[in-house]
């Protein structure tokens, strides 16, 4: 069984957990009230085939524009912002044609923003670009990833006092989860590790948060063993199918208070998310979701509400 906690211990325990760090910037779970979050412009967004979807975007002729991916990333920041949420924004380069997807280079915990480690060539100096933008906010960076690889979108705050830390081997390696897994469990959280195939570029294509008691999910995609313990925890599941995962059906952003940041051409999804009561907030992001991101990837939260 690949799926494990990544120490020894009951999973789902009453552990004393350092929950929240000083200051304002502190997040503790997917779904808590959104009021800060970290974004970069795609001035220079570009089609790099660095996953399955961008590739399949390649093959069938698609192109990218930057100018039409900055209205909508414009849209994107205006409704995050008619949502209550302050929106930070990292400066863009021309050497980071990816850094727009700013669920990757960093995570933020409950205690700080840690610097993680970005498997493409191509994104390696975001990590340094992020820290200089958060230290300039006063957000503060707890940690840094120094072995292996490990990125943003792989990570999932499913309780507070418990992570989950998806793997494949391709953009997040066993080595880079454990080490992350390390940092939160030295401040008493539980951490448990999951791999899923590497023809999937993260996690959140796969899983996402939208409710403390919901979420979205591939479920054929994920192991038992992770789907055992989304039932522990009460957490009911709207069904992804696997086409809806080609087209980032399940990356979704939870704003708290039953809402929900959606894709506009997610159809299907947004509407059962509606019918169970959800209020469903929708953007269009077509130039971000060929290029292999959605809504998730395209935001970092800075800060949450305490859940």
């Amino acid at each position: 069984m690949l799926f494990e906690f990544a120490s020894s211990g009951s999973p789902l325990g009453d552990a004393l957990v350092e929950r929240r760090g000083p200051g304002r910037w502190s997040v503790d779970s997917e779904y808590g009230i959104l009021r800060d979050v970290m974004l970069s412009g795609p001035h220079h967004l570009e089609m790099v085939p660095c996953n399955a979807v961008t590739r399949a975007s390649l093959d069938q002729g698609l192109t990218c524009s930057p100018d039409l991916a900055a209205l909508q990333h414009e849209e994107l920041v205006r409704s995050l912002q008619r949502a209550g949420v302050r929106c930070h924004q990292v400066p863009s380069l021309p050497q980071y044609p990816d850094l727009c997807f700013t669920r990757d280079s960093s995570f933020m915990t409950p205690w700080g923003l840690i610097l993680l480690r970005l498997a493409p060539a191509h994104r390696r100096g975001e990590s340094a670009q992020v820290r200089a933008a958060a230290e300039s906010w006063g957000v503060p960076i707890v940690g840094e990833i120094e072995q292996g690889t490990v990125e943003g979108g792989d990570v999932c705050l499913l309780r507070p006092g418990l992570v989950a830390i998806g793997w494949s081997g391709d953009r997040t390696c066993r080595v880079g989860a454990e080490a992350l897994a390390a940092i939160f469990e030295r401040r008493g959280w539980r951490a448990l590790l999951t791999r899923f195939d590497p023809k999937f570029l993260h996690l959140d294509t796969l899983f996402t948060l939208i409710d403390r008691d919901r979420a979205v999910a591939c479920v054929e995609a994920l192991e038992d063993g992770f789907l055992a313990t989304l039932a522990d925890l009460d957490i009911a599941i709207v069904p992804a199918s696997s086409r809806e995962v080609d087209t980032l059906g399940p990356n979704l952003l939870a704003l708290g208070q039953g809402r929900v940041l959606s894709a506009s051409d997610n159809v299907r999804i947004n509407g059962e998310l509606e019918r169970l009561g959800c209020e469903v907030i929708t953007v269009d992001i077509g130039q971000f979701t060929r290029c292999g991101g959605g809504v998730h990837c395209l935001t970092m939260p800075l800060a949450r509400l305490p859940s």
